[in-house]
């Protein structure tokens, strides 16, 4: 389980965290959704480590950690793919950082190129294909670090409607195929109601949560089902009162 307490991060005199926490089972998939500015990404930010926390602590799987560098595979809103290097060398970077077996590698690359639907395109360029290709090739990218804990940053926030649909089973599949526990930030709350096991509704800075919405129906769902509906219902009501407070 993913344990994070007490977690507070200043910039100057804005607090951002201030005695921040959550928990994400084993194997679960927990939504976070917010204001724009309440500090989701800063929360990123601190725990893989490119930010430094004022104070907190975070364990995964028991042991306690200063951050999640190494214990976590991260997939952002860019694809940050290297535009030199085709789709299957941007995948097997993983491997060869950690200098791993580039033949074990490659052939483990190839399964999951041929599970995303990128099988026949390894040898392009980025630039060669669509947004929603290159997303598929940065999602292979992050099962190449083998890490069962799987941060992700508004993965699909930059794709048209239509592509980021239909790449929203390939979220699932992360949990539901490949066993890996999830911590996901979006802005789309369709996007959190189709995917999430819990949904973390949350405030303007300092950043907390003002609502935790378990979610019962069976994946994959319908975002027609009733249930969801009322649920989108409240959460967009939360959103807008959160709103609201923020520019009194």
């Amino acid at each position: 389980m993913l344990h994070i307490s007490h977690l507070t991060k200043k910039f100057d005199r804005l607090s951002v965290l201030d005695d921040f926490g959550l928990d994400v089972r084993q194997n679960g998939f927990t939504v976070l959704i917010g204001p724009s500015g309440c500090g989701k990404s800063t929360l990123f930010d601190v725990l893989t480590g490119m930010v430094k926390k004022d104070a907190g602590h975070v364990s995964w799987m028991g042991q306690t950690l200063s951050h999640l560098a190494g214990q976590a595979a991260y997939m952002q809103q860019k694809d940050l793919l290297l535009p030199w290097f085709s789709l299957l060398e941007n995948g097997l970077l993983p491997a060869k950082i950690a200098g791993a077996d580039l033949g074990f590698a490659k052939d483990k690359a190839m399964a999951f190129f041929d599970r995303l639907g990128l099988a026949g395109f390894e040898s392009y360029r980025p630039h060669q294909v669509s947004g929603g290709m290159r997303q598929r090739c940065a999602l292979a990218r992050t099962l190449m670090f083998h890490h069962e804990l799987v941060l992700l940053d508004e993965p699909l926030s930059a794709l048209d409607a239509i592509t980021r649909y239909s790449l929203q089973d390939l979220l699932l599949m992360l949990q539901t195929e490949f066993k890996k526990t999830i911590l996901m930030i979006t802005h789309d709350v369709e996007e959190a109601l189709l995917l999430a096991d819990e949904v973390l509704v949350l405030s303007s800075p300092p950043m907390r949560i003002v609502e935790k919405l378990s979610l019962k129906t069976p994946k994959p769902r319908k975002i027609d089902d009733p249930d969801l509906a009322a649920t989108k219902a409240r959460i967009l009501a939360r959103l807008k009162k959160e709103l609201t407070l923020e520019t009194r």
